[in-house]
């Protein structure tokens, strides 16, 4: 009996524990056993491995040979643990030093001829490695994308011969080197939007402080357009955001390009999209779109035309900014720590309120439309707004609007105040912070205190108001609340008592 082991990671490289591949020879009848809780994809390295092996000119050896794939709980899936496997088999055969392997995460693909192909997942798997202190050996197509992780030792191949001509200290592979960094994103510009100025002093707003934002108003206003260029608004990505939003949607469906490196996400799930896409889910969970929208923008248009239990998975990640997801047989958590921008028409024709009098809608059918969003969740929207459509001399000015350039120059320094004062945005401080940051004058104080009154807000909404108000005035570059501040904060909570 000879055993090698031979590191790997495990799905999504997020909290997620090292894998071992154990590579086992007895004597028996000649077969191929893995076991671990492997999927279809991952039992199916069986032939690719043996293929591969064969091809490249190696003794497949004609015992027993069971991989355990460790930890035996941890559903497996995806094909990079076949260059992990076909190592384990020539390392426990003596085909290759034990000690070789040592130092080394691998992970990829073989083709039926030896070539690594491409695996989902290569930048997270390379954080990983690199918190383990290992150099990482994976196909050359994924070197740019693991490249991004900063001290990360990638060591791209193309072939099953390279890896163990590296590992033999025939030929050393060399390290990728190059500067995986791609050229500043480009988004769809404010000045496009022709009028709607109040509308956009919201956006202003919640981009500078990190709220959530619901649109009310009739069909062709702007809304879609309007929230299309939000996040060319919004503060660039740090270092570290930019790398688990990279790394988040390196483990999707699609994975992650290099080009879209320091791109803020924009998400826009059809209103038909499930429960699980949306939060995540599957025997494996993965993902769901909340979580790909990390640190970016998850854009929900007719809003109540979605599923009430899909908008009601929303409320726990828009206040804890992660989803958990449990299953019988594993239990999974994503952060989630977007921006929600919603849209929606007044009524159910589209046409409440609007100059041309067209709606035929009856109250009841209107409060009925409208109660499809339901009210903790609409007190967890910071902002929200009518967009009336925009009168004839706005659309026929010759003039544009202001640039996404200079209001986001303003939203990114409101953002460094409040990174300087408190280390996080505005729509995160907690009690005792907003106590300590969102203390107004005798003149603000009074004015809540009416608007509580009147408008019958919860205490949820009281601090939001505030946290809104903090953000206006580090617009202003004002250290103190004023009523003024206080008075714009609660003008964005008046559509309140229609939820």
């Amino acid at each position: 009996m000879t055993v090698a082991t031979v590191a790997s990671r495990a799905l999504a490289g997020i909290d997620a524990p090292e894998v071992t591949v154990e590579v086992h020879l007895g004597p028996g009848l000649p077969a191929f056993h893995i076991v671990g809780l492997p999927d279809a994809e991952v039992r199916e390295a069986r032939d690719r491995v043996r293929a591969a092996l064969n091809h490249a000119h190696f003794e497949f050896p004609a015992r027993r040979i069971t991989v355990n794939l460790a930890p035996a709980e941890l559903p497996k899936d995806s094909s990079r643990f076949d260059l992990p496997i076909a190592l384990g088999i020539l390392a426990a055969s003596g085909q290759l030093a034990v000690d070789a392997l040592a130092g080394h995460e691998f992970a990829g693909e073989l083709s039926l001829t030896g070539e690594l192909r491409a695996v989902r997942g290569a930048l997270a798997m390379a954080l990983s490695a690199r918190g383990a202190g290992r150099a990482f050996v994976l196909p050359e197509g994924n070197a740019p994308q693991a490249a991004l992780a900063d001290g990360a030792r990638i060591l791209p191949a193309r072939t099953l011969l390279e890896v163990v001509a590296h590992l033999a200290s025939e030929a050393p592979l060399a390290v990728y080197a190059e500067a995986a960094r791609a050229a500043p994103p480009a988004y769809a510009d404010f000045a496009d939007v022709k009028g709607q100025q109040q509308v956009k002093r919201a956006l202003e707003v919640a981009a500078a402080g990190g709220h959530s934002v619901l649109m009310v108003g009739p069909p062709g206003t702007g809304k879609s357009m309007l929230a299309a260029r939000f996040p060319g608004i919004l503060p660039p990505l740090s270092e570290a955001e930019a790398l688990e939003v990279a790394a988040i949607h390196s483990v999707s469906s699609k994975g992650f390009e290099v080009v879209n490196w320091g791109e803020r996400p924009f998400r826009a799930p059809h209103h038909s999209a499930s429960a699980a896409a949306l939060v995540g889910g599957g025997n494996l969970p993965r993902p769901g779109e909340i979580s790909l929208a990390h640190h970016g923008v998850l854009f929900l248009d007719e809003l109540p035309e979605f599923d009430r239990d899909v908008l009601e998975a929303l409320r726990e990640p828009l206040e804890s900014g992660r989803v958990s997801i449990a299953r019988a047989a594993r239990q999974a958590q994503f952060p989630a720590r977007f921006q929600l921008v919603a849209a929606m028409n007044p009524c159910p024709c589209g046409h409440c309120g609007d100059r041309t009098s067209r709606c035929r809608c009856t109250p009841e059918r209107i409060a009925r439309y409208r109660g499809r969003v339901s009210g903790p969740l609409a007190d967890r929207i910071d902002i929200k707004l009518e967009v009336p459509a925009p009168r004839e001399a706005e659309l026929v000015a010759p003039v544009p609007g202001e640039a996404s350039s200079a209001i986001r120059g303003r939203v990114a320094q409101a953002h460094e105040t409040q990174l300087a004062r408190q280390h996080k945005p505005n729509a995160l401080l907690g009690t005792r912070e907003i106590d300590r940051h969102c203390a107004t004058n005798r003149d603000g104080d009074q004015l809540l205190r009416h608007a509580l009154a009147r408008l019958l807000l919860s205490a949820r909404a009281y601090h939001r108001v505030l946290r809104v108000a903090r953000t206006i005035a580090d617009l202003a570059a004002s250290t103190a609340i004023t009523a003024e501040h206080i008075a714009e904060a609660i003008q964005y909570r008046r559509l309140d008592a229609s939820f």
